[in-house]
């Protein structure tokens, strides 16, 4: 099986990118399973500069193909809040209880038609010797008020997705890959993929 190296120490993460890679005949490794020792600080101010930062930094390191990813929750009643602080919106170490517990202090008050966010995903894939490409995806729905499901990881408990009727949380890995900002960012690269990978796009 072929194998693509995706630069995250999340485990969350690694379960969406199994989940979309899988179709394709890909194995996923993150720096969990090849250099646990890794960890790239996300200096940039945007998704995309924090992407091809991770994506760059780890092909380099181990001089070879690098898939990378940023993302995170912006909720337009709190001016894109948390955006690239997604991971870290509390402080501190990282806690996903801790980030949705503060969303929601935040969001108090605040009418049902104007909780209105989004997910969103920029993928950088970094090639030596090649221009990085990025690709983006977007998934949108609303906060709710309180957690609803089990599955997933971040702030998915509290995304409510109207098309779906239901929570990120409350959906399998596959059903979640198919309307994810994850998801519809690898769509968007999956054209490209086995050329990048295999490094033989001009």
């Amino acid at each position: 099986m072929k194998q693509v190296i995706i630069a995250t120490q999340n485990l969350g993460k690694a379960k969406d990118f199994e989940a979309l890679f899988r179709p394709f005949g890909y194995e996923v490794l993150t720096l969990r399973d090849i250099a646990e020792d890794i960890d790239v600080e996300e200096t940039g101010s945007t998704f995309e500069e924090n992407a091809i930062l991770k994506a760059e930094t780890v092909a380099k390191l181990l001089n070879t193909a690098v898939i990378a990813d940023d993302s995170g929750l912006e909720i337009d009643a709190l001016g894109g809040e948390p955006g690239v602080y997604s991971a870290r919106y509390a402080g501190g170490e990282k806690s996903d209880s801790a980030n949705i517990d503060k969303v929601l202090e935040k969001m108090k008050g605040i009418p049902e038609e104007k909780r209105h966010a989004r997910f969103r995903c920029v993928l950088a894939i970094a090639v030596p010797g090649k221009e990085t490409k990025v690709f983006s995806g977007t998934c949108e729905g609303y906060i709710i008020e309180e957690r609803i499901g089990e599955n997933g990881f971040g702030y998915d408990p509290i995304f409510w997705v109207p098309s779906e009727g239901r929570t990120l949380a409350e959906m399998q890995p596959q059903e979640k890959a198919a309307i994810s900002h994850r998801g519809n960012a690898m769509r968007e690269m999956q054209q490209s993929l086995s050329k990048l990978l295999n490094g033989s796009e001009e």
